[in-house]
Formats: C-alpha cells, sequence, structure tokens
C-alpha cells in the first residue's frame, strides 16, 4: 500500500448524521420562535463547524431603523444570524440538544463496516478529523469506531478547524504517523481544501451531503461511489 494512515471526515463520510442535525437546529429555532429549516437546506448548511451551521440557519427580519431589534414585518434579511441578539443563546441550546439526541437518526452509511475492517486487516493507522463539537465526535466514535479506528479528533480550544491543517496535524500526531503516508478521505469543499492545506491527496466520496458536480467544481481530483472503491486507490 502506497497509504499507511487514513484520515476520515466524519458527517457525510462515515456516518450520515443529517437528520439529528436538522433535528437539532429546528429544535433550537423553534424554541426561539425562528423559521425552520429543510432537510435540503440543513445539507448545505453542513461541513464547517456547528457554528457555522447554526449561523446559517438563523434567518430572521431585521429592522434597520430600530437597531438590534427584531420585528413581524421585514425591513430586510439577516444573511446568516449573526446579528440575532441572542444568537449565543440560540446555539447553546442547539448542541445542549444535539450531544443529547446525536443517535436517534445517525447510521453508517452502508459498506463502512466492511471497509474499515479490511483498512484494520490491512495494519493501516486510521482517524476521525471533525469539526463536530468534540463531545459529539467523542460520543459517536465510542458508539461506532473504537473497534476499528485508534483517534477521533473533534472542534477543541487551540486546535484550528477545517480547512486549516491543525486538526489533521494534531491527528498525526496523536498516531504516530507521517504527512507522507497519509491520505484524507472526505465528502466536501472543506474538505477537498483541509487536505489541500495540509499537503495531501484527497479522496472525495459520493454518497454524503455533496453531489459529484459540485465536488469536481471545488477541485475533487479522486471520487468513488461505493466504501469498499477506497482500497482500490490506497
Amino acid at each position: 500500500m502506497k497509504y499507511k494512515t487514513i484520515i476520515f471526515d466524519l458527517d457525510g463520510t462515515l456516518l450520515d448524521t443529517l437528520g439529528d442535525l436538522a433535528d437539532a437546529v429546528n429544535f433550537a429555532l423553534r424554541e426561539f420562535r425562528l423559521p425552520e429549516r429543510s432537510y435540503e437546506e440543513i445539507r448545505q448548511f453542513v461541513g464547517n463547524g456547528v457554528r457555522n451551521l447554526v449561523l446559517r440557519s438563523v434567518h430572521e427580519p431585521y429592522s434597520a431603523h430600530q437597531g438590534k431589534v427584531w420585528i413581524d414585518t421585514p425591513v430586510f434579511a439577516n444573511p446568516d444570524g449573526s446579528l440575532h441578539p441572542q444568537f449565543e443563546e440560540i446555539f447553546a441550546c442547539f448542541k445542549s440538544y444535539y450531544v443529547s439526541h446525536c443517535q436517534v437518526k445517525t447510521c453508517l452509511y452502508e459498506g463502512i463496516p466492511e471497509l474499515l475492517l479490511a483498512l484494520k486487516e490491512k495494519g493501516c493507522k486510521m482517524a476521525i478529523v471533525s469539526n463536530k463539537l468534540q463531545a459529539g465526535v467523542t460520543e459517536l466514535y465510542e458508539a461506532y469506531f473504537r473497534d476499528y479506528l485508534d483517534v477521533a479528533i473533534g472542534e477543541r480550544p487551540g486546535v484550528p478547524r477545517k480547512p486549516a491543517p491543525g486538526m489533521l496535524d494534531t491527528a498525526l500526531e496523536e498516531l504516530g504517523s507521517t504527512r507522507d503516508e497519509c491520505i484524507y478521505v472526505g465528502d466536501s469543499d472543506v474538505d477537498i481544501l483541509t487536505a489541500r492545506n495540509s499537503d495531501m491527496p484527497c479522496i472525495s466520496v459520493l454518497w454524503g451531503f455533496r453531489d459529484e458536480d459540485f465536488l469536481l467544481e471545488h477541485g475533487a481530483t479522486m471520487l468513488v461511489r461505493k466504501p469498499l472503491e477506497i482500497l482500490d486507490l490506497i
């Protein structure tokens, strides 16, 4: 094998987490009497951390004439939630709900257990690197991956989130691996950029949250339609 270390994204790559993420977002939006989002909208919002997911999901009329006052009649639309005076409370509500409900609808993609077992039998070192909160990553790691993978890195203080290379650097350090023997696997444009910033090749999967045309437009060079196809590329 050319690559002895495989680093995986989590959401949209190993696990289909869209249902639980959407439910957590919409729970928080309902709590603060904000419009809910569709699954397809949530699909487009994920990939760059849960804070950005919630920022993109909060959308409410904002009055330009009354300062930070939220009214029923829109003057203009707040594009990303950053102006909402209760955004931090909304985000905290999302986090609290998601951490305790992150395994309700979440499931492994078909073929992932077989892939991980095959890689383990080949002696590969494996890690998860995700912009998801570390508490959520740890819970999902314990539930699904502890028998296969060695390291699970989530959003944590002091480590810049993807697409910065810091999280991958942390994974390599904890695995005792080097960059030249590692390949990264993900489902989004953020993952492609993360690999590029880390000087690693990237395998882009087509069963996740982005389609083939989108990935090619954002620089994908290796695409797989089924998990076991990854074995042919390493």
